[in-house]
């Protein structure tokens, strides 16, 4: 009985502090991450008195971060964040994703009729944290789950076909869309060029990828995030020293037009000697 008890008090306080931080994900109807270098700093200015919406804008994109630009009189564009998969493909907009994933508590019902189900905010992110996840809902997401990742070479049938496109879990986009803002993006020289790095982010040749820390004894929000920065974060040998048992790592991949990551491979730490 303590034990649900604490865990609704924990879906209580989340739930709230969801809907609060929701609150700085607008865009003046903007749907891609395609500021120009002169937009994303105004748009970095006139947020300097909302922290939330600055830690947000902070991970989405920097003006000291820009792609060259395309044309005598054109603007360079911002390097966006390397977690943005969506950029318009399909009719899939990041920012429009990234505005009503959020601001939306609970998805339609599940079911239909005296059968349907309606859940709160509550009931979605208590799922999304202490449920398996079964992907029903028929709301947005951003290409971040794996399950997303369906093409001809990985299933039974067509992938097109109904039968076969995965639903989302609502509770666990919202919480990501509101995690994200922790992701705080920096310039990074990498091939003579300026671009966009985040805590945790890494590039080689086979592309960019994601790895973040697994941590035992309960941990401070400002605990993981030096983590995620910690140069030894991929280093094995040092997992022990950090206090972590291992880390996670997943890929990003492009499937024709749409990318993805792919489903996270573990590291476990080596013991002394090893």
């Amino acid at each position: 009985m303590a034990k649900a008890q604490t865990t609704g008090e924990v879906v209580a306080r989340a739930a709230d502090g969801v809907a609060l931080l929701a609150k700085a994900h607008h865009f003046d109807g903007r749907k891609d991450l395609n500021y120009s270098e002169g937009e994303a700093r105004a748009l970095l200015k006139s947020a300097t008195d909302d922290a939330a919406r600055v830690f947000l804008l902070s991970a989405l994109l920097s003006d000291a971060a820009v792609k060259e630009a395309k044309g005598a009189t054109a603007e360079p564009l911002i390097d966006p964040t390397p977690l943005c998969l969506l950029f318009g493909q399909g009719h899939q907009h990041f920012l429009d994703r990234l505005a009503s994933v959020p601001a939306q508590p609970a998805p339609p019902p599940r079911g239909r009729g005296r059968s349907a189900v309606t859940l709160t905010a509550e009931d979605c992110l208590a799922e999304a944290l202490f449920s398996p996840w079964h992907r029903t809902d028929p709301t947005f997401s951003f290409r971040w789950d794996p399950e997303e990742d369906v093409r001809y070479a990985l299933m039974a049938g067509n992938p097109t076909d109904s039968a076969y496109k995965a639903g989302t879990q609502h509770g666990a986009n919202r919480l990501a869309a509101i995690g994200l803002a922790v992701l705080t993006l920096a310039p990074e020289v990498r091939a003579g060029r300026v671009r966009a790095a985040i805590p945790g982010g890494h590039w080689d040749r086979q592309g960019f990828s994601l790895a973040w820390p697994i941590w035992h004894p309960p941990a401070s929000l400002a605990a993981i995030r030096s983590l995620l920065g910690h140069p030894g974060l991929r280093k094995p040998e040092q997992f022990t020293v950090m206090g972590i048992d291992g880390c996670m790592m997943a890929r990003r991949v492009s499937v024709g037009k749409f990318m993805n990551f792919t489903r996270a491979d573990f590291i476990k730490g080596k013991a002394a000697g090893e």
